[in-house]
């Protein structure tokens, strides 16, 4: 259908909804709905688009004055991404007490829907892997960024077929930690794992189950990324923070932290800048906090005074 340049350019708010203007192609009659103005005779398109002027938001009271929106947004954590039906107890939208008999058919309706909510075994096994990745997060006070995208994982997991073999709660805690290592957050394996419900070997195994066949865009973790929690945890000032993260990344571009254990590296980086500074903290205390040894911590930090 072709488009009239002729036609008069006015607002499509001025455009009426109904046929009192002419065709000015065939002079036949025009008519207007919600999306374009268009001639029933030859179809000619005289407008289009037209500008909704009514409030973005919706409102459920009667005068109209309360802005709330459909529902809330979609969110990953929740197998049926957020969408599913909740229903009330004892009260009903406007918050006056149910009848009874009321609240009784409720809860048969409760049950029925709570048996219905899974369609299939995969998504009962998907519901409980979402709630095992959301409570390792808050276990860890990780943010809500690091639980979308651990559940992401956990999606991409159960569509690869990964789950052969593994549990859903290693699958889950190694989401967690695939998360965590993607966006370079400084939670070690063994962290992970004491708050997992399976021992340390069947996370490390789901992660690199993920990490081999998702293509994860992980990077080795450096000893920088490990001084601001220990810094945090131990109280330190921050010229001493400031100290070690220099100390972190010289010993980086060094080498030093090949084929060690980062935290380890950290560690000794976070001593040598108490020491410089005059803060009493002593190898045990941050062998506690790195949950390394304090001999670690005393050789990490043997190393770095000999590349001053």
């Amino acid at each position: 259908m072709a488009t009239s340049d002729s036609y008069d350019h006015r607002f499509d708010e001025d455009v009426p909804n109904g046929s009192n203007t002419g065709c000015p192609d065939c002079g036949g009659r025009v008519r207007t709905n919600s999306i374009e103005t268009v001639c029933e005779d030859c179809g000619l398109v005289l407008h289009e688009e037209p500008i909704d002027h009514g409030p973005e938001w919706r409102s459920f009271e009667d005068d109209r004055t309360n802005p709330e929106r459909t529902g809330a947004p979609l969110t990953p954590t929740r197998h049926d991404r957020g969408i599913s039906t909740e229903i009330g107890r004892k009260t009903d939208g406007k918050g006056n007490d149910l009848s009874g008999s009321k609240r009784r058919q409720l809860g048969r309706f409760r049950r029925e829907h709570s048996r219905a909510r899974f369609r299939s075994k995969s998504e009962r096994n998907l519901a409980h892997g979402l709630s095992e990745v959301s409570r390792i997060v808050s276990a860890l006070d990780a943010s809500d960024v690091i639980d979308d995208q651990a559940c992401d994982l956990f999606r991409s997991a159960q569509s690869e077929d990964l789950f052969h073999g593994r549990s859903i709660e290693a699958m889950a805690a190694g989401s967690v930690y695939a998360a965590c290592r993607c966006n370079r957050l400084p939670w070690t394996l063994d962290e992970v794992s004491a708050v997992a419900r399976v021992n340390k070997e069947r996370v490390e195994n789901a992660y690199r189950a993920l990490n081999r066949e998702l293509g994860l865009p992980t990077v080795p973790p450096s000893p920088q990324q490990y001084v601001p929690r220990l810094a945090s945890e131990l109280g330190v000032s921050q010229e001493v923070r400031q100290v070690a993260e220099r100390l972190a990344k010289k010993a980086e571009n060094h080498r030093l932290a090949n084929g060690r254990n980062p935290v380890g590296v950290a560690a000794g980086c976070l001593y040598e800048a108490t020491q410089r500074r005059s803060e009493c903290v002593t190898q045990c205390e941050l062998g506690a906090c790195a949950d390394v040894s304090p001999n670690t911590v005393r050789d990490r930090w043997r190393e770095l005074k000999q590349i001053e």
